[in-house]
């Protein structure tokens, strides 16, 4: 009897996971992600679950904006992936990391006041980042991308205070 449970159990899964596979392809680059279960969290707690923004969630923290991120927003988050602050010349993060100043402006630059997701994106030439300077957007072969550089990997990330673009480099604010 238990291991008639055991193989019905084991059954019903691998047919849930089947089912489950044919009925949601993995999605192409620049499709939506997956949203977070129905209970969101912010933008911070967002990108913590994601386990792919440990800099971006370090960087935040030391130009003291993570309260700001979990405030009420709503926020537009192009958030760079750990890779691509990995990406960044030798000793550049760590420069930033000691003038919180700098390190807050260039991460202010990756936000723009309210939620926009993907559908508006695609049809913005600029979006106004709360540091203040425009980020130029331009739509190539079907892919977003930011200053003509940084390239939009997965958009839509819900999360309760706004929405999380990834992106595949760190961006800079033009220089004054």
């Amino acid at each position: 009897m238990k291991r008639s449970v055991i193989l019905a159990v084991t059954t019903l899964a691998i047919v849930v996971a089947a089912c489950s596979t044919a009925a949601s392809p993995s999605p192409s680059p620049a499709t939506p992600a997956p949203s977070p279960s129905p209970e969101l969290g912010d933008i911070v707690a967002t990108a913590d679950s994601a386990g792919t923004f440990t800099t971006l969630l370090a960087a935040a923290k030391a130009a003291g904006l993570v309260e700001t991120l979990q405030g009420e927003g709503p926020y537009t988050v192009f958030a760079p992936t750990d890779d691509a602050f990995a990406a960044l010349p030798e000793g550049t993060l760590d420069s930033l990391l000691a003038d919180p100043e700098a390190l807050k402006q260039i991460l202010l630059y990756h936000v723009v006041p309210g939620d926009v997701k993907a559908a508006e994106v695609v049809n913005l030439t600029s979006a106004d980042s709360a540091e203040g300077s425009p980020i130029a957007i331009v739509v190539k072969d079907g892919t977003v991308y930011l200053n003509d550089t940084a390239q939009v990997t997965a958009t839509d990330i819900v999360a309760s205070n706004g929405v999380i673009h990834v992106i595949d480099q760190v961006i800079l604010p033009p220089a004054s």
